[in-house]
């Protein structure tokens, strides 16, 4: 059955590394996720940014440092794809808007999302970065993001709704402090249980 499943996964992969649903819509279609069926933490960002759509490896980026950083993960056991699956909610850098980049694409999640979900059955841990994820997997009353994060005890230790690391995020850390002092030692440990498992 796994070999099935690593065997699925991998079709699927390539099919979507060679996705050509946006072309047209975005600079130039790159997608950029990686997954294993063995993995047992998945991160559902955003998209990739101009760095990242450049090297094809996710979280290359500030933004990838301090999420290593909340996570205590060293870049080997981050990129380790047996152990962590990356999948955002668009694949391909979706270009520059007026105040930064631009949402991710939604044809990648509404195509993708479910029939990757499917072929990743290890999973212990799935981390929701920013409103885009949030707002995909989770139905709530929340109105806003920091509302969902300071309920953070509702889903964990299995789902953990995270702003996004970047570095325009510093103000809201510094309102937040809770942010760091309460969810992100719960978040420290349940990484280092299932990383040490």
């Amino acid at each position: 059955m796994v070999e099935i499943l690593a065997s699925n996964l991998d079709e699927l992969l390539r099919e979507i590394r060679q996705c050509s649903l946006s072309e047209g819509s975005i600079p130039a279609p790159n997608p950029v996720l990686r997954a294993s069926a063995s993995a047992k933490i998945l991160i559902v960002g955003q998209a990739p940014g101009t760095r990242v759509h450049a090297s094809g490896i996710p979280w290359n980026d500030p933004s990838g440092d301090k999420l290593r950083d909340w996570l205590q993960l060293d870049s080997t056991t981050f990129y380790d794809e047996s152990l962590l699956a990356i999948v955002p909610m668009g694949f391909c850098y979706p270009g520059k808007g007026k105040s930064g980049d631009l949402p991710p694409r939604s044809e990648c999640a509404a195509t993708w999302h479910e029939k990757i979900m499917a072929l990743l059955p290890n999973i212990q841990c799935t981390l929701l970065i920013g409103q885009y994820a949030r707002s995909h997997y989770l139905t709530d009353n929340f109105v806003t993001l920091t509302e969902r994060v300071l309920h953070w005890q509702e889903f964990a230790p299995a789902i953990y709704v995270l702003p996004h690391p970047s570095p325009r995020n510093r103000i809201w850390l510094k309102r937040n402090p809770w942010f760091e002092a309460e969810v992100l030692p719960h978040l420290q440990s349940t990484i280092n249980s299932i990383v040490s498992n």
